[in-house]
């Protein structure tokens, strides 16, 4: 069922700039917006950069807002491997090193979660912060009550090589609304920024993308499993839940991250920036803040 649209179209985040920026190989389709501090802000799918246009307006005043479209997603160039977590955290660290920036609070969503998390394994000196959300890190412990039935039906679907983009073409628009349904517990959202999610992910080749990051997935799950083998999590770190992850990913943290707080945020679905953007900006603006723990 479409989902409904919520009556806030119309209001667009002011003062966001586009531009095209050349990181790992690809030409990545960055929103630039603020000045200050840099925070990179990581989507997930169906989204885009627009993932964030709720929530843009309370980070600009203090922050400079670094948002690309993933390898593949929105205007990024459809690469035609590259998928796995490891080598997008290196598409993010080239991204703030094209932009002049030293270090960036991370915050990462969905598939944006175990990248940004990579970048802050890797990169202690470079992440000040790291935020994840409604996501799994591979097969780390804290999990099992989660996948105590399964992976949600779409992973499988979305694995088998050649399948989805198959069956999907020329239905995008019927199924990118049913993951906006699902992710906003049927309230829907900004109209602009459904049509902008559909228009993304509109195509075979557009799909074939989508779907290359759930197809990575046994990759990136090694990628994380080395990196922890490796040592703590250093980065003070802040894991937010909702419906249907809630505290999944906190559990998963747990055993793995020196300095981690964790939120539920109650009656908010999967697309926490989109769904309930005020309740999300109550927990990153003092977080975010030096010295806070």
């Amino acid at each position: 069922m479409p989902a409904t649209p919520r009556r806030t179209a119309g209001r667009r985040p002011s003062g966001v700039e586009l531009r095209r920026v050349t990181a790992n190989g690809v030409d990545l389709n960055v929103a630039l917006a603020g000045e200050g501090p840099a925070v990179l802000l990581l989507h997930g799918f169906p989204h885009t950069w627009h993932l964030w246009t709720e929530v843009l307006d309370g980070l600009v005043g203090q922050y400079r807002v670094i948002a690309p479209d993933l390898r593949g997603a929105g205007a990024s160039t459809r690469a035609r491997d590259g998928y796995d977590a490891g080598t997008l955290a290196t598409d993010a660290e080239a991204v703030l090193d094209a932009l002049g920036e030293s270090s960036a609070a991370v915050v990462g969503i969905d598939a944006g979660t175990p990248p940004a998390f990579l970048l802050a394994m890797r990169r202690p000196d470079l992440v000040r912060r790291l935020v994840v959300m409604e996501s799994l890190l591979g097969g780390l412990p804290g999990a099992e009550e989660f996948l105590a039935h399964g992976a949600p039906w779409w992973f499988g679907f979305h694995a088998v090589p050649g399948l989805a983009e198959t069956v999907l073409t020329g239905h995008e628009a019927q199924y990118i609304d049913w993951f906006i349904s699902e992710g906003s517990l049927g309230e829907g959202v900004d109209p602009a920024v459904r049509d902008a999610f559909v228009h993304a992910y509109t195509g075979t080749e557009a799909l074939r993308c989508a779907f290359s990051y759930y197809r990575a997935l046994p990759t990136s799950a090694e990628q994380i499993r080395e990196a922890v083998g490796k040592g703590p999590l250093t980065v003070p770190t802040m894991a937010i839940g909702a419906r249907p992850v809630g505290r999944a990913l906190e559990q998963q943290l747990r055993p793995v991250a020196r300095h981690l707080v964790g939120h539920v945020i109650e009656d908010c679905g999967h697309i926490i920036p989109l769904h309930r953007p005020k309740r999300l900006l109550s927990l990153l603006e003092p977080f975010l803040v030096e010295g806070q723990p």
